[in-house]
């Protein structure tokens, strides 16, 4: 029987040790930060009922989701994002607990679209979910994290914010579709599109008004030079006053719509340098989701981060690992349990040799290792062993205690 080499699937990944050690150390200190503010993890399934996701993104969303029957016949998909699976989760499971909750995740996703740099069809995604206040304080809340978070990654970046009703009252005339298909065009950045499709509704006037809005970037104070109702206006200004309080760097850019219906109010993207065109790596918002999925109309506010795209530029190194070799001199299971002692007193990566290479060739194959623990019966009977540093080539004869106090000493430097 001939074999068949068979590849990973179009749009996937596999990763080897030394780029998940990376991610594993990003992924640690993304959930360091987060829980640093009283947030805790949930996880939800990887495959949902597909109604969960076309409820609030419409049917249009099929083409770009894995969707599919099961042997029941019912209609399931992969999840594409985690907002609404979390919303689901907190309206099944969340109706009693105290408001406001502080959810974090962190899984994969899946979406069918064209693999590019920095864009997968099974992707990562990290975010958090402030559930129950709608107080400029839960929004401030929620960008100061994310900030937080990119900031310690040493990305090189920019975060924006905006607010979604600075336009949704210029369109407030118009009916669903047309105001959607508009804010989809500003979050796209579509603008010469926008300009012929608002002239085919003889709406050439309300573009204007809408290109004077997108184009408003800068500080806080741009928002003062603004005619906007007051509520808005108001609540930009106390949450940039609170981002201040947070030492958050900020730009003010009401163009910033997020593409999405459900959200209501403040809106944030952050955008880091070395991507090219793809180069947001996080947005977030306030809004509604409880209700489309059969709980109460409960605000809300959440970001996530695509954390494939933050591995790109992210300047985080996974911290090193001291390394030590047990090497076997005669007889392995000798060996074998004094390196299961070692373990249990150092935290530190320990191997033995499994080929049955000889004692030359072991110290051969270890030698980029940072020490090496010569074990034979001799050694066993004496309680004396003989630990080489392998960088400097020095070798001391110690005692197991010595070499567990001698090791332990090297894992804190």
């Amino acid at each position: 029987m001939s074999s068949v080499k068979i590849e990973r699937p179009r749009g996937t990944r596999d990763f080897l040790p030394d780029e998940m050690e990376k991610r594993r150390a990003v992924e640690r200190l993304m959930r360091e930060i987060v829980e640093s503010y009283g947030y805790r993890e949930v996880c939800t399934p990887t495959f949902e009922h597909l109604e969960l996701f076309t409820l609030k993104s419409g049917e249009g969303i099929l083409e770009e989701i894995y969707a599919f029957k099961d042997k029941g016949g019912r209609d399931l998909a992969l999840r594409p994002e985690l907002t609404a699976p979390v919303m689901r989760l907190f309206v099944n499971e969340c109706k009693v607990m105290p408001r406001p909750l502080r959810f974090y995740y962190f899984a994969n996703c899946f979406r069918y679209e064209r693999p590019q740099r920095g864009r997968y069809r099974e992707f990562w995604q990290f975010g958090v979910e402030l559930i129950g206040s709608d107080r400029p304080e839960s929004e401030a809340e929620v960008i100061a994290i994310a900030y937080r978070i990119l900031e310690r990654l040493g990305l090189d970046f920019e975060l924006r914010i905006g607010h979604v009703g600075v336009l949704r009252e210029l369109l407030k005339d118009l009916n669903e579709e047309k105001s959607s298909k508009i804010m989809r065009l500003i979050d796209k950045g579509e603008m010469d599109e926008l300009e012929e499709y608002m002239n085919e509704l003889n709406l050439g006037e309300l573009y204007e008004k809408i290109k004077e809005i997108v184009k408003v970037k800068g500080k806080s104070d741009v928002i003062e030079r603004l005619d906007l109702k007051k509520d808005v206006k108001e609540r930009i200004t106390k949450v940039c006053s609170l981002c201040d309080a947070y030492e958050v760097e900020y730009s003010i850019d009401l163009s910033i719509v997020r593409g999405l219906d459900y959200y209501t109010g403040i809106v944030f993207e952050a955008y880091a340098e070395g991507l090219g065109a793809q180069k947001q790596v996080c947005g977030g918002g306030s809004y509604r989701l409880a209700h489309v999925f059969g709980g109460e109309d409960t605000p809300s506010t959440g970001f996530a981060i695509g954390f494939d795209r933050v591995m790109e530029v992210c300047k985080i190194e996974p911290e090193r690992k001291l390394k030590i070799a047990v090497v076997n001199a005669g007889d392995y299971e000798l060996a074998l349990r004094v390196a299961e002692n070692l373990r249990r007193e150092v935290k530190a990566e320990i191997v033995m040799d499994v080929m049955g290479r000889s004692l030359k060739k072991q110290l051969s194959h270890f030698k980029d290792y940072d020490f090496a623990l010569i074990v034979g019966k001799r050694e066993v009977e004496s309680g004396i062993y003989s630990l080489k540093d392998l960088k400097t080539g020095v070798q001391e004869k110690l005692n197991f205690e010595k070499v567990v106090e001698k090791l332990k000493k090297e894992v804190k430097e």
